[in-house]
Formats: C-alpha cells, structure tokens, sequence
C-alpha cells in the first residue's frame, strides 16, 4: 500500500468556550462575599469600571401557587449590578456576550480574593504620609484612632498574665512560659512532660509543679492533659471530685456506651447518684480554652428574599445589599481613545471597554439566573413554605432545571453558597433538594427530610417504658405510607445522632 499526503473534509460539533464565558460560568457558583471580591478586583484592575453607590430598586418575581402555573411578574430596575430594563438587559457598546452560559457547564476553580491597593494622597509630605501609615497623628506624640481600637484577648495572653502574677522564680517562670506554648486551642496540653522536660533541661521533678500551678489557672480545666484530668480539674473546683466520682472518671468509656448497669456496679451506687454524677459531667466544659481567640461567627446573609403577599402568592426578590454595583464609563473611554494615538493605548483601551460590558452582561446574567432557579423552588416547595418541614416535596435538579429550560449544571452551580430568606427561616438553596422516599399506598413520593423529620418525632415522643426499635419505627411509617427499610430508618437516625434504642433505654432508666 503506498503511502502519500491526501486532504479529507470532516463535519462535526464540539463546545468551545472562551476565556470570558469561563469567567461568567465562574461568577455563578460565586457566594456574594466571593463576588463582591472578585468585582472589587476588576474594579483596581479596569479604569472603566467605576462602583455605583446609587440606591438601586429590587428585583422582583412573583409565583402564584394557587393555580397550576406560575405566574412571573419582572418588576424593572435601574441597579446597575442587574442593569435590567423591561426589554431585558441594556445593551452593551460592543454587543453581548459570545454566547449564553446557561447550558453550558464545565469544572472551574473560584476566584482569589482581591489584593488592597493604597494611593498616596496628592500635596501630602511625605513624613506626614509615613506618619499617617504608622497610626501617628503628627509629631507632637499624638496617636491615630488605629492604636485606640482593641481586640479579643487570646488564651496564650491570658495564662501569661496569670502567670506573671502566680510565679515570681524566674526559672519556674520560663517553664510555665514554655507550657503556655504548647497549649491547644482547646485548652490541653498534648506534649508529653518528659518530652518537654528534656528540651527545657530540666527534670520532671521542677516541670510537674509548674503544670500543677497552670492547671489552677482560669478557666477551670486547662492546661489539663487529658479529658479525664480535665474534668476531674473542674470537678474538684467545685468540690464535686469525690472517690465515687474519681472511679466515674477512671470508666469514661462505660458513660459513653451508656453501660450505667455496669458503672453503678463499679461506683457501688444507685440509678440517683449515677443520674447526679452524669449532671455534675455534663456541667463540665470539655474544651475550655475554645472561650478565647475565636474567629467572630459570620452571619449568613441570603441572596433571596421571599416573603408571602397577601394574595396567597409569593414574592420572590433579590438581596441588593448582596449585589455588586458597577457602570462602565463610557465617556472616559471616548475623551481617551480621542486623544490617544498610539495603537498599543488603543488596543488595551478596547479591551478593558470589552471586559467591563462584559462583566455588567455577566451580573445581569447571574441574577436573573439565580432569581428564575429561586422562583421555580419556591413553586415546587409552596406546601413546605406554608405548612413546615411535613410538606418538603422530593426535589431534584434535574426537575428544576427542565421546568426552566436550564442544564442541571447550571441550576447546581446557582444553588451553590446561595441562601433564602424565607417566613421559616433562612436556607441554603441546596436544603430543598432531596431524595424521594416510595409511598407505601402507591401515592406521591415523600421527602427524605421531611421522613427524617418524622423520625426525630417518634423518638422524641417516646416512652421510657416503650422505647421504639428501628423495627417498631418501620412499621409506624408503613402505616402513615411511607415505605421504608430497617437500615434506612437506622441510617437516617445515625445521622442525627440519635443512639440506638438500647442506649435510649439505658439513658432513659437512669433518668426514670
């Protein structure tokens, strides 16, 4: 068979994506404190972009669930994050984006957070402006407002200054400085004496009295080496660390299988003094050093807002505090493209006016997304905004996503790090989907949640005297419709940290 060159026609389809609808699929799964970073980094980045501080209106939708279909009313907005006009998005100078990123799916990572960039003020000397920096108010000894501000004292700084206060020798000072150090956030201390012994030169005879005098320290329990040393530290504060109590400690692991038959028998005492030991316990702070240095809790601030009209209906409206607000500066690119020659200054001018219609494309794009998705839940879960958590129906993403002509990626990419306000309180969009669970009447399917809830009901209205099997719960189930197995009772009862039925009826017998 000769060999030789011949050209050979091919047809077929294949999904190119460009570097921008990359970057506008990224913008979807973006949590709002991600996007607000990822817009403030484009803002230092493109001269055309400019933050809108204009108080924008809300974006809103409306979903009648008294009928079969949904009703959708778009109210108009002039938020320049959205940039919404009743005939959709305003039109951008260089057209919109290349194509539409909602089928389009792919595995991309989330944006850095943006870098601070500081400018020197312009006349300012510049001693004044190091002055500035370092806090100073001028050279007259003064301080800026910075060195007024205060902050959450951390253990380490705690125990020192006890410490200071507690030990005068000099020598014995160093080791308990040296221990501070080797206490966790949680308070213990997990190096071994011996081990710290041999690194400070000393013998363990002049490092246990140190540790005896931390571990007196405030709070109750710390620099303790174990949970049975931590709790038996607290205990004996409260003058509670009786013998009795000493072998409750020394069979940790009997309270946690709830073997109370067999501590009674260890403790020689009855079901009353097990029942008070197991109080004095749980009084007890298993990590005491977690009172110090932490992180403050970041409150969950949602992107949608639903609340019920008094219609019946749902309204249905986007967070615009969450909601970055830029504009393009149109008439700064044309008083600089007039005035500019150089063919380089053009082309990156041309650019950086791309990239900002793009970006106002792709947050108009993201919100209207993120409010259809919204809206469409909020049909399927009528029954559980009305009535509680009975009432979650099974929900898929698949079911959302064909109900608004989406690719079940996108839907999954919207719901991701995306919260709802609602009458019930605050969710993630993800809580409303779950799987469905076969009814045992051949009628609708029930929700997973919703069966879980169930659970917890049984149990929690249980008797001492009728604590109810897995088994017992089936058939409970079976008999509200709901058809379920053995293992899928236990599991979903694991997962709540629900303890099996013969733990619940040792815990129970106790406390009777």
């Amino acid at each position: 068979m000769a060999l030789g060159p011949r050209l050979e026609l091919r047809q077929g389809q294949a999904l190119v994506m460009t570097p921008q609808l990359q970057q506008a699929i990224k913008l979807l799964q973006l949590s709002n404190l991600e996007l607000a970073n990822y817009v403030e980094q484009e803002l230092e980045r493109n001269p055309l972009l400019e933050a809108n501080v204009a108080e924008p209106e809300i974006a809103e939708r409306s979903v009648d669930t008294r009928e079969a279909e949904s009703d959708f009313e778009a109210a108009p907005t002039t938020e320049t994050a959205l940039t919404l006009s009743e005939d959709g998005p305003l039109p951008s100078r260089d057209g919109d984006l290349d194509t539409d990123y909602d089928n389009v799916y792919a595995d991309e990572s989330r944006s850095d957070a943006a870098n601070d960039v500081a400018a020197e003020t312009p006349g300012m000397q510049g001693s004044d402006w190091q002055n500035l920096r370092n806090g100073g108010g001028g050279g007259d000894g003064e301080f800026g407002f910075e060195s007024t501000l205060t902050r959450e004292t951390t253990l380490s700084e705690h125990l020192t200054e006890q410490l200071n206060m507690a030990i005068k020798d000099e020598r014995q000072r160093m080791i308990g400085a040296y221990l501070i150090d080797q206490v966790n956030e949680a308070g213990y201390i997990t190096t071994d004496l011996s081990e710290i012994a041999d690194r400070l030169g000393a013998s363990l005879a002049d490092v246990e009295p140190v540790l005896a005098t931390l571990q007196t320290f405030d709070p109750a329990g710390i620099c303790a080496r174990s949970l049975k040393e931590c709790l038996a530290i607290q205990l004996r504060e409260r003058d509670r660390l009786d013998p009795t109590m000493q072998i409750f400690l020394d069979h940790l692991e009997l309270f946690a299988r709830r073997d109370f038959e067999l501590l009674m028998k260890l403790c020689n005492a009855d079901r009353e003094d097990i029942a008070g030991m197991v109080e004095d316990i749980r009084g007890c702070n298993p990590k005491p050093g977690l009172a110090f240095g932490n992180e403050p809790v970041v409150p969950v601030i949602p992107d949608v807002f639903v609340r019920q009209r008094a219609d019946g209906s749902w309204a249905i409206e986007l967070n615009s505090e969450t909601l970055p607000r830029v504009l393009v500066n149109q008439q700064y690119y044309a008083e600089v493209s007039k005035f500019s020659a150089d063919p380089k200054a053009k082309s990156y001018l041309s650019e950086c006016l791309n990239n900002a219609n793009w970006l106002v494309k792709s947050l108009d794009q993201r919100a209207r997304t993120i409010l259809k998705v919204a809206s469409e839940i909020v049909r399927q879960q009528d029954a559980f905004l009305m009535y509680g958590i009975q009432h979650l129906r099974p929900l898929n993403l698949k079911t959302v996503a064909d109900a608004i002509s989406m690719h079940e990626s996108t839907v999954s990419r919207v719901t991701a790090n995306k919260y709802v306000a609602t009458p019930r309180g605050i969710f993630e969009m993800k809580y409303f989907f779950t799987s469905s669970i076969a009814s045992s009447e051949g009628g609708e399917a029930h929700s997973a949640e919703a069966v879980r809830h169930r659970i917890k009901e049984l149990i929690e209205a249980e008797l001492p005297n009728a604590v109810l099997s897995d088994d017992n719960i089936v058939d409970i189930l079976k008999k509200s419709g709901i058809d379920i197995a053995r293992r899928t009772v236990a599991k979903y009862r694991e997962a709540m940290n629900i303890p099996s039925s013969v733990q619940r009826r040792r815990d129970k017998k106790v406390y009777a």
